[in-house]
């Protein structure tokens, strides 16, 4: 009888389990890089989370009483848990393999991530993606690819991410204005 209910409390524990074993990760396997650092005129690759984290939070709670824009940017940072970006620029044409990006984009064909905006212009080899992954309807990720033949950004941010807060601060920190009429979605009209 004993193994019996252990058998059934084992069984209850991984069905409570498995949803979150089987969640889309917003944090992105990202690929070392380290054979294109020699040839890239220019890399750069940031991450920062943990310890980095905390003191952006203090900066921004600093300004939170003399500036409005960081009051926005405390908000938006109290639920974000790390931004890594990795970019590479190169002197000539197709000095790197598709495939290093490609490696990241299959990452996000899992479930849970999904496609915001793709734009791929043939002529300028322009390729430009934006996933957003998500968890009970809610922004847990954002991921950006944008790949040139000269050059390519991986951006990876993970955390709770409110799109709303993030159009507050348009114009600031390099992010473009968003006017309320463009949050709307066009079918429902409800707020994204």
């Amino acid at each position: 009888m004993n193994l019996k209910l252990s058998f059934i409390a084992l069984a209850a524990v991984s069905a409570l389990s498995a949803p979150a074993a089987f969640g889309a990760n917003p944090e992105l396997k990202l690929p070392n890089f380290s054979h294109l650092r020699g040839v890239a005129s220019d890399s750069t690759d940031i991450t920062i989370d943990g310890f980095l984290l905390r003191i952006a939070r203090k900066f921004a709670q600093a300004d939170h009483d003399m500036d409005p824009q960081g009051a926005a940017a405390l908000a938006l940072l109290q639920d974000i848990q790390s931004v890594r970006v990795r970019n590479f620029t190169f002197d000539k044409d197709d000095a790197y393999s598709r495939a290093d990006i490609d490696s990241v984009r299959k990452q996000l064909r899992a479930p849970g991530w999904s496609s915001l905006v793709t734009v791929h212009k043939r002529d300028g080899g322009e390729d430009v993606d934006i996933y957003v992954c998500l968890e009970d309807d809610k922004v847990k990720g954002l991921a950006v690819i944008a790949a040139e033949p000269r050059e390519f950004t991986i951006v990876n941010i993970v955390g709770s991410i409110d799109l709303a807060k993030v159009s507050q601060l348009g114009g600031e920190f390099g992010i473009p204005e968003i006017e309320e009429n463009d949050m709307n979605d066009d079918k429902t009209g409800e707020t994204l």
